[in-house]
């Protein structure tokens, strides 16, 4: 019942514009404060793994072996990566575009963060883009997606449905 009222009803697409423009401010600022300030991953990854050891660690030992293999080595990319996905999920939410996979790449990030033992807002965050993820598209119906999504699927319908012919058929 409330999954259909989330995917259906107008009142529940207007109450997807306010959850977006609250996590896509949130996301923006904090990607957009990264991109003019500079970024390094490197502490925050170093910490996260210094979180993985004793008794109750906060981070589980695949996560750090993660972080360890993966993450520091290539910090680079994760330098450029954090805040530029942290922005541009912040900017298609507030646009309402492109908002479901927003909000998926935004949880993902939000899970990593956790994952590497950091609470602050990201609990909070995950809960809320669990119903813009919920209401799918009636998340965007307000936003740019009630233009771009229809275009889309036309177009990919166009591409998808032609009848093949064989090159040598062609003039």
């Amino acid at each position: 019942m409330v999954v259909k009222w989330l995917r259906e009803h107008v009142t529940a697409s207007a109450l997807m514009v306010v959850l977006r423009l609250y996590l896509g401010y949130e996301w923006m600022m904090a990607g957009w404060g990264k991109i003019t300030q500079g970024f390094d991953a490197t502490g925050f990854l170093k910490g996260a793994l210094a979180k993985a050891a004793g008794e109750h660690p906060a981070v589980q030992s695949w996560w750090a072996g993660f972080i360890e293999s993966v993450a520091l080595p290539n910090v680079g990319l994760f330098n450029f990566l954090v805040p530029w996905g942290e922005f541009l999920v912040g900017i298609a939410l507030i646009l309402g575009l492109f908002t479901t996979f927003a909000a998926l790449m935004g949880a993902v990030m939000n899970f990593a963060f956790m994952f590497s033992g950091t609470t602050s807002t990201n609990p909070q965050m995950v809960l809320l883009t669990v119903f813009i993820l919920v209401a799918g598209a009636n998340a965007g119906r307000y936003g740019l997606d009630r233009w771009v999504l229809p275009y889309l699927r036309h177009w990919w319908t166009d591409k998808t449905h032609r009848p093949h012919r064989p090159a040598a058929t062609h003039q």
